[in-house]
């Protein structure tokens, strides 16, 4: 059964509410400031956050791209621990800049906050940078295959004309020699024939001869020989062309095109899914396809550092704002500062006095003022008995 609190209780728990509170507010006006110790919490959340995710970024970062089993790894985790520690100065920086009177010192510490959200930028920058890699590097890597489908493309085309311009040039021999072969076999066909003769008589030795002798024009050797040499160029002419024929059909553009197409679809798509590339195409009012890379990393830099100073800046500036000075920062209440009560009659009797004086010295010259112009009458109306006379009744 629940029972009803006990009254004394009760009343001690108040009146050690209200004697820890007047203690905190008498500590609050003896400092000149107080701490909103929540919004410090937040500020320090936000800072753990930070240094939790620049750490495992910088883990991720090594695991990829340091050489396996190598101490390589944890060289690189060595400068994040160092900047993890820095980010955790800058909170109590911001709440020394208002709390410290020394303007050396708060110099100071603006320059160690300007120096810690530079480090935070740098850590931040490289998180906002590692989260557009993966899309950025598919896009990349499949412009980089449509580039060398391209070129393959290109260097296809250059063949097909060179290898057009050998066939062309093979035919046109053939045809040359075939008109050469056509010339020198009408040529050798328009000689006259061998003529031939009995020759017959008597040798030195009284011997009897007779045989048939046949005399050749002597331009047919030349022409026969001319028209062999036509035809071994003729059918040397002819290999080569049958040759460069078959290189010719060989050279496929079909296949070339259709390797173009493919890499082009699959850099669209990977355009497609780059967030970083529709923002750069929505700013500058391109397609996404069109975008150049220098646009892409100009916008990059928008995109991942604004983002990381934001980020630097916002756990300080609510450090700045969790202080709260007070406005009576000089009296003497702020200074410690107590007055006797027996002290201050001495302090403010004569202040009291020449107020006094002060006011009744006016308040009768008003009231003679206001007598001698009639506008009021004196209490007192007796007068002054004539000489020898008795005075009125």
């Amino acid at each position: 059964m629940r029972q009803p609190p006990d009254r004394v209780v009760a009343r001690e728990r108040r009146a050690w509410t209200d004697e820890t509170d007047a203690w905190r507010q008498a500590r609050a006006v003896q400092k000149g400031y107080r701490i909103r110790w929540g919004y410090v919490s937040i500020a320090y959340l936000v800072e753990f956050l930070v240094i939790a995710a620049s750490l495992a970024g910088a883990w991720f970062f090594a695991e990829t791209y340091a050489t396996p089993g190598d101490q390589s790894f944890w060289f690189m985790l060595l400068a994040p621990i160092v900047y993890a520690a820095i980010e955790l100065c800058r909170v109590p920086l911001g709440i020394l800049i208002r709390v410290q009177r020394d303007w050396w010192i708060k110099g100071l510490a603006i320059v160690g906050i300007v120096m810690a959200a530079g480090v935070t930028t740098k850590s931040v920058s490289q998180l906002g940078e590692m989260m557009f890699h993966p899309r950025l590097a598919e896009a990349s890597k499949a412009r980089s295959v449509l580039k060398e489908a391209e070129a393959d493309r290109a260097s296809l085309d250059t063949r097909i004309v060179q290898a057009d311009a050998r066939v062309a040039q093979y035919t046109a021999q053939s045809e040359s020699l075939d008109k050469r072969t056509s010339e020198a076999s009408a040529q050798l066909a328009g000689l006259p024939g061998q003529r031939c003769e009995r020759v017959s008589g008597t040798n030195s030795k009284g011997q009897r001869y007779n045989y048939l002798r046949c005399v050749t024009d002597p331009r047919t050797a030349t022409i026969a020989g001319s028209l062999k040499s036509v035809n071994d160029e003729r059918a040397a002419v002819t290999r080569n062309l049958a040759e460069a024929r078959t290189a010719r059909a060989q050279l496929d553009r079909g296949e070339s095109d259709r390797r173009v197409a493919e890499a082009d679809a699959r850099y669209r798509d990977a355009v497609r899914r780059s967030q970083l590339h529709s923002f750069t195409a929505m700013v500058y009012g391109v397609d996404p396809v069109d975008v150049t890379d220098q646009q892409v990393h100009a916008f990059l830099r928008i995109f991942v550092f604004v983002p990381a100073l934001c980020a630097a800046f916002a756990s300080t500036l609510l450090a700045l704002c969790s202080v709260q000075l007070r406005r009576t920062y000089g009296d003497e209440d702020d200074l410690g500062a107590a007055m006797d009560a027996e002290g201050a009659q001495y302090i403010l009797a004569p202040f009291a006095e020449s107020i006094v004086s002060g006011v009744n010295a006016s308040l009768h010259r008003s009231v003679r003022d206001a007598i001698a112009s009639g506008a009021a009458i004196p209490l007192d109306q007796r007068r002054v008995p004539p000489a020898g006379g008795s005075a009125p009744a």
